[in-house]
């Protein structure tokens, strides 16, 4: 089993977060890389370096305007703010199908849903190399492996198609599941984050030839608030498409695998012949979230039952913060498929 991973992921170094009103630290930190890179090498994972498939599977599931904004808009506001550390929001669109605007402070506000991603110099870099990875390891999949673990960092489940928010700009799994779709295969997208992937559910919500699965805490209780209840099934084509598991605060094993149990056999019933898994750490009983108590162990109790669906399988690294456990919890993960 391979390790897909650029080390350009590091570039991307966020400071600015707003937490009730006080400017904090950015949980997104790099060193989450290492820490993932041990728990891969703890599983026995073998290293492949990410490939450079170019900018269209990004745009077949982001607006060129989104694209060109990202890996411009550094420079472009920096022009305007000599000594610029990062580009943070100061205000947002109410209305995002209403005019565009060419100048740069509007467009900052047009593709961004909250505060939590500044972009600094090194932002681009990283966020394109996260999305390359997750298509190297698609790619690694139809090349016949079994499984494959991406290790893309920033993340990518809350991105839309032209909006950044959740620490995350380029939606990885999205991606990689499009890239693999039109391959001819027939995707179902398994989100185990403890965040619904709102950003994942938005680009598919009207479509029937891509599943989206999610296992979260209450969107009543949590980021990202306003999507991700079970009342959510997807709209027109898509109709039936989507399924929310929402769980309560502090879930712990027994529960989870419970609600993921009913999830796979939804999977089944779509008939995906690939799993894309945004694989979320962060539902851990140790992750500074403090949201759900899975444990350790868990992690490999829920990477068994989704090896059990006899399926190749691509995860894709979402969420999961600095804290001991972090590299324990993806090599318990890991051990399920290597």
């Amino acid at each position: 089993m391979k390790i897909i991973f650029d080390d350009r992921q590091r570039g991307h170094d966020p400071q600015f977060r707003l937490v009730d009103g006080r400017v904090v630290q950015n949980p997104d930190r790099p060193d989450r890389i290492d820490r993932l890179l041990q728990g891969a090498a703890e599983a026995g994972l073998h290293h492949d370096p990410a490939r450079d498939f170019g900018m269209a599977p990004l745009a077949a599931i982001h607006t060129p305007r989104y694209l060109d904004y990202l890996s411009g808009v550094f420079a472009r506001r920096s022009a305007m703010v000599p000594g610029l550390a990062e580009v943070v929001p100061s205000r947002f669109c109410p209305d995002r199908g209403g005019h565009y605007s060419d100048h740069v402070e509007a467009q900052i506000g047009f593709h961004n849903a909250d505060t939590s991603c500044p972009v600094s110099a090194g932002s681009w870099p990283a966020i394109y190399w996260s999305a390359q990875t997750a298509i190297s390891g698609a790619a690694r999949i139809l090349a016949g492996d079994r499984a494959c673990y991406a290790l893309s960092r920033p993340s990518g489940h809350h991105a839309d198609r032209e909006l950044a928010g959740g620490f995350c700009f380029l939606n990885n799994s999205a991606i990689a599941a499009e890239y693999l779709r039109a391959q001819g295969h027939r995707l179902a997208i398994l989100d185990i984050d403890v965040h619904h992937g709102n950003g994942t559910q938005a680009i598919f919500y009207d479509r029937s030839d891509v599943m989206t699965l999610s296992l979260h805490v209450d969107p009543a209780q949590f980021y990202p608030f306003h999507a991700g209840g079970a009342q959510e099934c997807g709209t027109g084509r898509g109709l039936g498409y989507n399924l929310n598991l929402p769980l309560p605060r502090g879930t712990g094993d027994e529960a989870y695998l419970a609600a993921l149990d009913r999830a796979l056999a939804h999977l089944r019933a779509f008939g995906a012949s690939v799993v894309v898994v945004a694989l979320g750490l962060d539902a851990h009983e140790g992750d500074p979230f403090q949201a759900m108590t899975i444990t350790t162990p868990g992690f490999a109790r829920i990477a068994g039952r989704i090896a059990g669906l006899g399926l190749p399988v691509l995860s894709v690294q979402e969420g999961g913060y600095l804290q001991p456990a972090l590299g324990a919890n993806l090599a318990s993960y890991l051990r399920a498929f290597a």
